[in-house]
C-alpha cells in the first residue's frame, strides 16, 4: 500500500495520491486545513488514489462541509471508483457529480458549498 499524500500544485489546485483509509485520511485532513486556508477556489485531483474505503468518502464530505463554512468553491477530479461506488450507495453521489464527468463540482457552478 502506498502512503497517502496531499500535494499542492499551485493556484488552489491539489493532488491526492496513495491509499485513503482510516489512518491516512487523518494526516491528509490535517495537512489540508493549512493548505486550503485562504483559497477561494479549490480543485482536488484524485487520479493518484490507489485504494479508498469509506474513510476516503468521509474525507471528501468533510472537505465539502469546510468549503461551505469558509465560502470556498471546491471541485473534485477523477474520483476513484471505490469512492464513486460508496457515494452512490450512501446516496450522496449528487454532491460529487458521480456519473456525469462534465458536471460542475459540488461548490462550482450551480451548487454552493
Amino acid at each position: 500500500m502506498t502512503r497517502a499524500a496531499l500535494r499542492a500544485l499551485g493556484a488552489g489546485r491539489f493532488s491526492v495520491s496513495g491509499s485513503l483509509d482510516a489512518v491516512s485520511v487523518i494526516d491528509i485532513f490535517e495537512a489540508s486545513e493549512k493548505q486550503f486556508a485562504g483559497a477561494s477556489q479549490i480543485e482536488i485531483e484524485l487520479g493518484g488514489v490507489t485504494d479508498a474505503d469509506s474513510s476516503g468518502l468521509a474525507l471528501l464530505l468533510e472537505w465539502l462541509r469546510l468549503a461551505r463554512i469558509h465560502n470556498q468553491s471546491i471541485r473534485f477530479r477523477d474520483l476513484p471508483p471505490q469512492i464513486s461506488a460508496l457515494a452512490r450507495i450512501s446516496e450522496v453521489e449528487d454532491l460529487f457529480g458521480v456519473g456525469d464527468e462534465t458536471a460542475p463540482g459540488p461548490a462550482s457552478g450551480g451548487a454552493a458549498a
